[in-house]
């Protein structure tokens, strides 16, 4: 499963895995390919950087990245209070009400302070990308496509390569035109911030796009080894995946309370996930629960813009989360969900992912 980015990076397979645990994000570099941790969820620069550091003396000396995002142009984001300020009285009526319909219980001496996850804002992100080359990365992602033209300067003069993003060709070709090094084609099919074109057409487009100026990598729709062949195939350079980490061993060690979670992931089938801008206020691929019917019932208000929509349902999202309770879950995940019907270990799974590719390939060289 050698690619050129194998030898680039120091990796000894092209599987770029995308996750929020750090521990997974380890399991991944540790087993031959790149682990990326999202740094989303980081409201602290120090938590973050105390992150790092476990990364750095917990993956054996081998790559790994990050994944912040971070949109081109720099917003004027004001303060937290004045966001708040911003949000509709009716809205946060709307998630207090569905909270109480589905029963889910308030958060132990629960002061609801209305703080949502600040690492969407452009300036947390800032402070993520100062944290991280403190660090020995290998990789700067960008799940909102090109980072600002100075952050990307500031990545190469420290010799870290940039990622980013793209639903389209053209987003493609501009993020090269910007200074990315390596392009990540997210098909529709995906988890999370997604595009309108599934990978089997997106993936050929960016890479005719991009012509030799930058590798591709395919993303979206891609959890066993025939679908990392397909992407190769396509002319990608290898897979970024991030869905499938999500049902892992490891994922536990720095979530334990995320069993509902996974119960309700193992459960589900392909058919199970809408795309929709609830999480966000961009549109992102979820699991389909009472959570997201419940916004998509006759009344319900209009999801507000990013970082609004994440400010106004992030403490929805603590409250979910610890209620444990499989029929009501938050959580970006893609159409490979469908796959993911048993937890087991990140190294597992690689190797799974290897033998399947193995095997693929060998059945193809038979055709004639």
């Amino acid at each position: 499963m050698r690619t050129s980015l194998c030898d680039r990076f120091g990796i000894e397979v092209p599987i770029f895995g995308f996750t929020p645990s750090e521990h997974v994000a380890a399991a991944i570099s540790r087993a031959g390919g790149m682990g990326v941790l999202g740094c989303v969820r980081f409201n602290d620069a120090a938590e973050l950087d105390a992150v790092l550091s476990w990364m750095d003396e917990n993956t054996d000396g081998k790559p790994y990245g990050v994944d912040i995002v971070m949109p081109a142009k720099i917003p004027s984001e004001g303060t937290q209070t004045d966001l708040n300020e911003l949000i509709p009285p009716g809205h946060r009526a709307f998630v207090d009400k569905v909270l109480k319909d589905l029963a889910v219980p308030p958060l132990p001496d629960d002061t609801d302070e209305r703080a949502g996850v600040l690492g969407w804002l452009h300036s947390v992100a800032r402070s993520h990308v100062d944290v991280a080359l403190n660090h020995r990365i290998s990789l700067i992602a960008n799940a909102l496509g090109s980072p600002p033209t100075d952050v990307i300067t500031r990545a190469h003069d420290a010799g870290i390569p940039v990622a980013a993003l793209a639903g389209k060709g053209s987003h493609a070709a501009r993020h090269v035109d910007n200074g990315v090094d390596l392009v990540v084609a997210q098909g529709h099919e995906a988890g999370g911030h997604t595009g309108e074109i599934a990978t089997m057409v997106l993936v050929p487009e960016i890479v005719d796009a991009v012509g030799d100026r930058a590798p591709v990598l395919a993303a979206g729709g891609i959890g066993s080894g025939r679908q990392v062949a397909a992407a190769l195939a396509l002319g990608a350079s290898g897979a970024w995946m991030g869905s499938y980490w999500l049902a892992t061993r490891e994922y536990l060690q720095t979530m334990p309370e995320s069993e509902a979670m996974q119960n309700a992931l193992v459960e589900a089938t392909s058919a199970d996930t809408v795309r929709t801008r609830i999480y966000t206020g961009k549109p992102a691929r979820l699991l389909k629960t009472r959570w997201t019917e419940a916004w998509a019932a006759p009344g319900a208000p209009e999801p507000l813009p990013m970082p609004l929509q994440n400010l106004l349902v992030s403490h929805a999202h603590n409250r979910i989360h610890a209620a444990a309770d499989p029929s009501v879950v938050s959580m970006p995940v893609g159409q490979i969900v469908g796959r993911m019907n048993r937890v087991r270990p990140v190294a597992e799974v690689m190797a799974d992912l290897v033998r399947g590719f193995e095997e693929t390939v060998s059945r193809l060289d038979k055709i004639r």
